[in-house]
Formats: structure tokens, sequence, C-alpha cells
């Protein structure tokens, strides 16, 4: 059976990406066959796409790092054909063929089951981006973070991973602080529950190893000089997860706001084993559930992957842009 798919490969003029045409023996290896019916566009696949990461680590390779839609084929006796399924996570879109194909085929471990109440398209909204929120949602938790502590605050707030993270946030009881370099979307935001929001321009950061105790917690999709200000101006006991880089991959700190506040710098990496997998995606369609999923998706055609692949490079794109790769 032949496909549609959205090949990356290295040229002698660079990194280029352009539709083709693969069949099931140009798949990879895996446990699970899917016909996929949406995928997602990522940061990191709009750097993969373009070439302006060193993201893919074999060429040519099918992007798109998660896909949902129903399974066709499995070895892997806890999936059988119908199963709706979601595909995230590991070498997915990075070093084996990835969402942005008709068909995928992926190790068993790379694959979770959509959970009751959730559609392919609620799953592929939060996607990576969301399960990468939740993630860290529960990792503060898990340190300390709690609605009657304080503010939340939520940088890089019109992307993905930080639209999630507020809608999730609010939904759970915490007054959360969005932070945006558009502050034109401020309208945007607050319907997904933000209390406040703040241009970053507006933001203070300081220069002092202490700076005033504001937040308990943040999630931080910037790095750079923002993370940095962010450990100066934590409360005590505080807590960040670090999600991104889009600021810079380096930060400057002291360890004042660690050994006399007490802050934890928490790594959100989403290559998980099954286990915490699982356990996520559930929260995702229980206590974590998302009550905005329709504003914060963008949903377009697989012709117009390429265009929204520029503008997610170029800082125009908002929320989650879902590509419906199959009617």
């Amino acid at each position: 059976m032949s496909f549609r798919a959205y090949l990356i490969s290295s040229t002698p003029e660079g990194v280029r990406a352009a539709f083709t045409t693969l069949d099931d023996d140009g798949l990879d290896p895996g446990d699970v066959t899917v016909r996929v019916q949406y995928a997602s566009i990522n940061y990191k696949d709009a750097l993969a796409a373009t070439g302006k990461g060193r993201i893919i680590r074999r060429f040519p390779c099918v992007g798109g790092i998660d896909a949902s839609g129903i399974v066709e084929a499995s070895a892997a006796p806890q999936f059988k054909p119908g199963d709706a399924v979601i595909v995230h996570g590991h070498g997915f879109g990075v070093s084996h063929h990835g969402g942005y194909a008709g068909r995928a085929r992926a190790p068993a471990a790379w694959v979770n089951k959509v959970p009751v109440g959730m559609s392919t398209l609620d799953a592929i909204t939060l996607g990576v981006a969301g399960y990468t929120a939740a993630l860290g949602i529960d990792a503060m938790e898990l340190n300390g973070l709690a609605p009657h502590k304080g503010k939340v605050l939520v940088n890089g707030a019109t992307g993905g991973v930080a639209s999630v993270s507020i809608d999730l946030l609010a939904q759970r009881g915490y007054e959360v602080v969005a932070v945006t370099g558009k502050p034109q979307e401020a309208q945007y935001l607050r319907e997904l529950g933000a209390a406040e929001v703040i241009a970053s321009a507006d933001l203070a950061a300081g220069d002092k190893p202490l700076e005033p105790a504001l937040w308990q917690g943040a999630v931080d999709s910037l790095g750079g000089a923002p993370l940095s200000a962010l450990t100066r101006t934590m409360r005590k006991d505080g807590v960040i997860a670090s999600i991104g880089n889009a600021a810079g991959l380096e930060f400057t700190t002291s360890v004042m706001p660690f050994i006399l506040r007490g802050v934890r710098l928490l790594g959100i990496n989403s290559d998980n084993e099954p286990e915490v997998r699982e356990r996520v995606w559930q929260r995702l369609a229980s206590d974590l559930k998302p009550r905005h999923l329709a504003a914060i998706a963008r949903v377009i055609p697989f012709d117009e992957l390429p265009q929204a692949i520029a503008a997610v490079i170029d800082g125009r794109a908002r929320g989650r842009t879902v590509v419906r790769i199959a009617d």
C-alpha cells in the first residue's frame, strides 16, 4: 500500500523536506503499524524540517515527532487492530520515520492507547506538548506544588507546551500568571485560564542573587536569561519545570536560590518508560483533563504543512497546530 509522506533529506545544499510517496516496505521496523489520522507541528519538528536545528539523526527521515490514529497491525499483545493510539517520543520523527505520513510503524514502548473519553484529535492536540506539560506539572506536584501555596508562572505562554500548561494548571485550581512576548494574545491566554497576563518586557528580572520572592512554581519553556531570572524570584521551596530552550541553551545564576530558599529546578524529558507514559496519559484523561483544547488547536490539511512549519519557525504560530493526515 502506498501513501503520502513528508520526507526530510540531507542534500549538498543543506537539509530539505518535501512530499513523496512511500509504501509499507519503506517503513521502519516496529511492533505496531498505525493508520495515521493526525500529527502536529512542534518547534522541534520545525527545526528538523528546515535544518535550523541539528535534530534529525538519520537521513532521510519522515518528520513528525507525534501522531495519532488507528492500529492496523500489531505484534504486541497490548494493542489490537482498531485501537485508537498516540505515538510519540524516543526516536519517532528523529531517527525513525515519524508522523507526517499516511502510515507509521513504531516499537510498542512508543505507543499509548488513547484514553477513554478522548478522541484521536484530542490526543494529538495534546501530543508531545501536552504530555510534556502534564509531566512537568506531575513532577512539580511530587515536589510540593499545591494550589493554595501561591502563583504559578508560565512563560513563552502562547507556545504549545505553555498553552496546555495554563489550561491544565487553571483547571487544577492554580493561580496562573502568563508571561508572553505577544501581549496582543492576552485574551486568548485569559480564556485558557490565566488569572494575569504580563508582557515579557514588563517583567522585571533584576540582577541580585535573590530578588523578591514571587512564584511558588513556574513552567519555563525559554531557558537562557528568563530561566536565570526565575531562579532568583522563586518563593521558599519553589519548583521550576524546565521544558524548553527558545531563549537560549545556557543560563547563569548563583547557588543562593537553591541553598537559601530551597528552590528546585526540575528537568523534564518526555522520553519515558511505558509505566510513566500510561500514568501521565491517564491523568490527562482524568484529574488533569484539559478544558480548552478546541481553542488551543488549529487544524490544517496535510498540504499546508510546509507553510505552517514556516509560521512556527517565524514565531507566528499560537497554541497547537494539528495536521490532518487522513480524512
